[in-house]
């Protein structure tokens, strides 16, 4: 493209370029050739046709780079938080069970499990609205009936999207037959590293965090797509040509566009899923208004029955869990329950789901897929959430959903997604770095904050999150320290990290770092 940008500057303006022919004698000063001193060549511009690269490309070029560089700037340091901390909430429930303390409760036995829903509502009423049986035994297995508890909520409330600050209570039935209840404290470090990601290390999992990610993600496909289009012209010669024996900067420049492009489906799915996930009540919202007319809500939520026809639900005449398992695996042989989530069970629209995993099927969740009973008679209310019974457009809203979980195809399908996403973190760090080793020569002030940043934010997440995972095993694992306690302190293992990693230059991350960690420290004691 080297012809080309001659003919650029001319047809600009600036500067022509010269026919190569020698002087006419004779001709007057300047001519060379009798055409002029400065023209546009017309060889030049055949040239260029030739080549098909019009003189507008190189102005299209600048444009596309433009874009690629200032997207990745804004939303690097960001990124690289969320996909490090995602990576790791691939493996959310191994790391839950690993960080978790030995639990001595007995697992639940389903024939007592109707006694013990009726024994823990009369002593607990609360927990009505919402209530777990676990059917399995484990060290993330708090007990056989949990419930969650958010201070300061009212009855009725959704419960919270950010799950820190609940209390969690147990019941179970101690070798004589009595009941118990408890608090525990569950293991929030999976939690809190899934909020870190969800937020893009914002100080708390709210609508305006969420939709700033969405921003984000937003902005990230757009860095992805002007990249793409920046790398076309030289695709099947650079792709893989990979030169450690030039200039650095040329080797990270290769490795950055070979793993951005290896990996750009997965980036592609990763940026829709996040924008979709960010403002999905706002697309819900504009669904309603253009397609539904406003009956969207009733849809998915039909209206209560008349007070007339209401008749007290009794706990005790629950339907056996026993017979729910044993009905959800006759519709799905592949299907293994894991728990039982019953919800409003002395509301008008009682419900519990049978929650479980299947290795063959798609789950919109990390958790896996369900099928709704009606608690009270054993009768299926939908199957549209149970893998392999899914209608073909939830099967398709599904697939997206285990594709940015990873939750498909077992452990190779996860550990690929971990890969991928330790690759991603690289990419938006490498990204950074070549911005910065491009102005190495002649920094300025936002160099200098930029390559500060770059250090300080993406070492201080891995040197935080590893502190973050090794507090959390020793301290709340040997019960050295309270809940509350344990939730200040792995944050402020995480933020405490960055501040040493900005080699004492001026900045604004160090104070919002200390500010999260004063709004945990007032929300959790």
């Amino acid at each position: 493209m080297g012809g080309c940008a001659g003919l650029v500057e001319c047809a600009g303006g600036q500067r022509g370029v010269s026919s190569g022919r020698p002087a006419l004698a004779g001709a007057g000063r300047g001519h060379r050739g009798g055409l002029g001193h400065r023209f546009p060549a017309a060889h030049r511009l055949t040239d260029c046709l030739k080549r098909r690269t019009p003189a507008m490309a190189l102005d299209i070029v600048r444009a596309y780079r433009t874009v690629h560089t200032w997207t990745g700037i804004l939303t690097g340091l960001a990124l690289f938080i969320a996909f490090f901390a995602g990576a790791l909430t691939v493996f959310k429930d191994p790391l839950t069970r690993w960080a978790s303390p030995p639990t001595a409760r007995p697992p639940l036995v389903l024939e007592q499990g109707p006694s013990l829903v009726a024994r823990t509502l009369a002593a607990a009423p609360a927990a009505a609205a919402e209530f777990t049986l676990h059917l399995g035994k484990g060290e993330a297995v708090p007990g056989p009936l949990e419930w969650r508890v958010t201070p300061g909520a009212a009855p009725g409330d959704e419960p919270p999207h950010d799950s820190l600050g609940q209390r969690h209570y147990v019941a179970h039935l101690d070798e004589a037959g009595s009941l118990k209840i408890e608090e525990v404290a569950p293991s929030k470090l999976a939690e809190f590293i899934d909020v870190l990601h969800r937020v893009v290390g914002l100080p708390v999992d709210t609508d305006l965090s969420r939709w700033i990610m969405g921003v984000v993600a937003g902005l990230y496909a757009l860095a992805l797509l002007s990249g793409v289009i920046l790398i076309l012209p030289t695709l099947v010669r650079d792709l893989f040509a990979l030169r450690p024996e030039g200039p650095i900067r040329r080797f990270w420049r290769d490795s950055h566009n070979l793993v951005g492009l290896l990996s750009l489906p997965f980036h592609l799915v990763m940026a829709l899923t996040a924008t979709v996930f960010a403002f999905h009540d706002q697309i819900y919202d504009l669904q309603d208004a253009l397609i539904h007319d406003g009956r969207l809500a009733a849809l998915w939520h039909p209206p209560a029955p008349p007070l007339s026809d209401l008749r007290p639900l009794d706990p005790a005449r629950l339907h056996p869990p026993a017979d729910l398992v044993a009905q959800a695996r006759g519709l799905s042989p592949s299907f293994e329950p894991t728990h039982l989530q019953y919800l409003g069970l002395t509301g008008p629209r009682p419900v519990v789901r049978v929650w479980g995993q299947d290795p063959q099927g798609i789950a919109s969740r990390a958790l896996g897929g369900f099928v709704a009973f009606n608690p009270y008679s054993g009768a299926v209310l939908t199957t549209e959430y149970l893998p392999g019974h899914q209608s073909a457009a939830q099967t398709t809203i599904s697939s997206f959903f285990a594709l940015h979980f990873g939750s498909y195809g077992g452990t190779p399908v996860k550990v690929m997604t971990f890969v991928l996403g330790l690759a991603g973190a690289w990419l938006f760090y490498s990204g950074n770095l070549l911005w910065i080793e491009a102005r190495r020569k002649r920094q300025g002030r936002d160099v200098r904050i930029l390559a500060n940043l770059t250090v300080g934010v993406c070492l201080g997440c891995l040197c935080g999150i590893a502190a973050t995972m090794g507090a959390a095993k020793w301290l709340q694992g040997g019960g050295r320290i309270s809940p509350s306690g344990m939730r200040v302190f792995i944050t402020r293992c995480f933020l405490g990290a960055w501040p040493g990693r900005f080699g004492g230059a001026p900045s604004g991350p160090v104070v919002i770092c200390w500010g999260w960690a004063l709004f945990w420290r007032r929300r959790c004691l």
